[in-house]
């Protein structure tokens, strides 16, 4: 097992970039170290996470990883005070029971052991209990697992078992243990022959060896690799590593430390509203991982951000499905981009640039908010593509088609720096979110058009009407839980009327499901989705529902009666 594990991250080490591995030696002799040292006993022996979700769950994981660690600390600590200060691996307490008979009881360790042990078993009936029952944990789906991670999850499921059996036969033979093994192992006695109770003795032991042995053998190539890659994961994400638009070899411990618990089963609308169960993030990963992943898994997302919200190891989801997509595409680098010449249609002298991107050109209504705000505030601001332009790249890159996307991302820069602004507003969230994190737009500042108007109200350059009506507000994916932007449009709405809040809100609002992420479901389905979101919206019983993204606007339009409008059409409508 530590061949394997040991070759794994070596070869993934020695393989990533020259520049990653410069973030790993600046960062390892300074606080960061320490940092993820914490993060690790958090996560992975705690489950601070996991028990954010569900308080039940936390414990079910913390009891098993925790327990197991303390079973191995404690007795390696046992050991010792038996044998005395000697060369004893951390392994040599596994099988001190069988082989320690006859020495001086040691009450205190055997009643920790005792306890340890409990704790363990607790979480392993926790884990039968959810296979049965998810929902008393909050999981209304749980993971379907390949053939090989059912064997290693068999043989965890009985390794605790086992060892409580052995080690109560062998204290009912010779004494010892405490209130758990000692007390079975008297009842044992009671009921059963010394010849049948050391018959029993040999089997017991043997299938405790058999099955701890199934494990350690099958963890390296099952989920369970998870317990050894989710700590050089903390470690490295402290140094700085990302995932990129490109694979690297850091890709292969965000996927290998994924651990198929299932959370992020459940916030899937695929499989909540459309009944899609094949290609959520724990299948896509296994998929990845096993190198069995289809294009259609990997298209099938609409890369909304809600797992990645749930997800208690913090895997970067998003990154690796377009990063897979790239790959599974292969397509040629070089295209015609012979039309971008000339195509500057830009306007006006400002040094606030506005870039209304393609869905708000699609929307007319948005533009023209734009405008009335604009003027009313007295800005004199350069129009990027009022009259057309150059799509922002975004939608090619979650498209997998990354160079594509530079070409135009390559375009869109020289473009502002041609014009010289200081300051550039979009109203669109997948533009935002590409402008602040792929483009180089050092010494121009990147707004989102609610951040922009709330500078304004907060300045005094716009005054609106406050009126007696309620709105509601819808969390754009890539707003919200891409850029985190939460407080700004509610606090312009609210500066114009009542807000109402939704049941999932924040980050954990749903998707609109017009996502341009999602290269595979149908129209149809789109509605549908459209129509789950609505329907919570229109619970509120606002008088209007509020967006601050166009693509949501036309998708939760498809989806209600209601009057939807953009957040800066509100603001345009009640200008003093």
């Amino acid at each position: 097992m530590f061949v394997v594990i040991a070759w794994k991250w070596g070869s993934w080490l020695y393989r990533l970039p020259h520049s990653d591995k410069r973030l790993i030696a600046d960062g390892i002799f300074t606080g960061k170290t320490f940092a993820a040292v914490w993060e690790a006993f958090r996560e992975c022996l705690v489950h601070r996470r996991i028990y954010k979700v569900n308080p039940l769950l936390g414990y079910m994981h913390m009891s098993l990883a925790f327990g197991w660690f303390l079973l191995i600390a404690v007795g390696w600590a046992e050991t010792i005070a038996y044998l005395g200060l000697r060369f004893v691996p951390l392994q040599g307490h596994v099988f001190f029971k069988y082989f320690a008979v006859g020495l001086e009881h040691k009450p205190v360790f055997a009643f920790l052991m005792d306890l340890f042990l409990c704790m363990v078993l607790s979480g392993v009936a926790l884990a039968w209990g959810k296979r049965m029952y998810s929902k008393a944990m909050g999981m209304r789906k749980t993971t379907h697992h390949v053939m090989g991670d059912r064997i290693a999850l068999s043989a965890l499921w009985f390794v605790f078992p086992a060892r409580f059996v052995a080690e109560s036969i062998t204290s009912g033979l010779y004494g010892g243990g405490s209130f758990l093994t000692g007390s079975t192992g008297d009842l044992l006695r009671a009921h059963l022959s010394q010849t049948t109770l050391m018959q029993l003795e040999t089997s017991a032991w043997w299938f405790y060896s058999i099955v701890l042995g199934v494990f350690f053998v099958g963890l390296p190539f099952s989920r369970y690799m998870h317990i050894f890659t989710e700590v050089p994961l903390i470690f490295l994400r402290r140094y700085g590593l990302r995932s990129g638009e490109k694979e690297s070899t850091f890709d292969k411990f965000q996927t290998e430390a994924c651990s198929r618990c299932g959370i992020c089963i459940d916030p899937c609308q695929l499989q909540s509203v459309l009944g899609i169960n094949t290609v959520q993030s724990v299948y896509y990963l296994r998929d990845r991982r096993y190198k069995m992943l289809r294009l259609a898994t990997a298209d099938n997302c609409l890369m909304c951000g809600r797992c990645t919200e749930r997800c208690p190891v913090g895997i970067d989801l998003n990154t690796l499905r377009v990063n897979s997509r790239d790959v599974m595409r292969n397509l040629p680098s070089e295209r015609r981009y012979k039309y971008f010449k000339g195509l500057d249609r830009s306007t006006g002298d400002g040094k606030v640039g506005y870039f209304a991107g393609c869905m708000t050109l699609l929307t007319p209504r948005v533009l023209k908010a734009m405008e009335r705000i604009f003027t009313a505030s007295g800005e004199e601001v350069w129009w990027a593509d009022k009259s057309g332009g150059v799509c922002c790249g975004r939608p090619l890159k979650l498209a997998g088609e990354t160079d594509a996307a530079h070409k135009m991302m390559e375009y869109n820069t020289e473009l502002f720096r041609k014009h010289g602004i200081t300051t550039l507003v979009t109203s669109c969230p997948i533009c935002l979110k590409v402008f602040r994190e792929d483009y180089r737009l050092e010494g121009i500042e990147v707004l989102h058009h609610s951040e922009y108007i709330l500078r304004l109200i907060d300045e005094g350059r716009l005054k609106v009407n406050k009126v007696d009506e309620t709105f509601t507000y819808h969390d754009p994916c890539e707003l919200g839980r891409g850029s985190g932007i939460y407080d700004e449009p509610r606090r312009v709405i609210e500066a114009i009327g009542t807000l109402l809040e939704p049941r999932q809100t924040r980050e954990h609002a749903l998707c609109c499901g017009s996502s341009v992420a999602n290269l595979a479901i149908s129209d149809e389905q789109q509605v549908k989705l459209a129509r789950n979101m609505a329907s919570e919206l229109e619970a509120t019983g606002a008088d209007v529902i509020v967006t601050t993204c166009p693509l949501c606007k036309k998708a939760v339009g498809r989806g209600t009666e209601k009057e939807v409008k953009d957040l800066s059409e509100i603001v345009a409508g009640h200008l003093m």
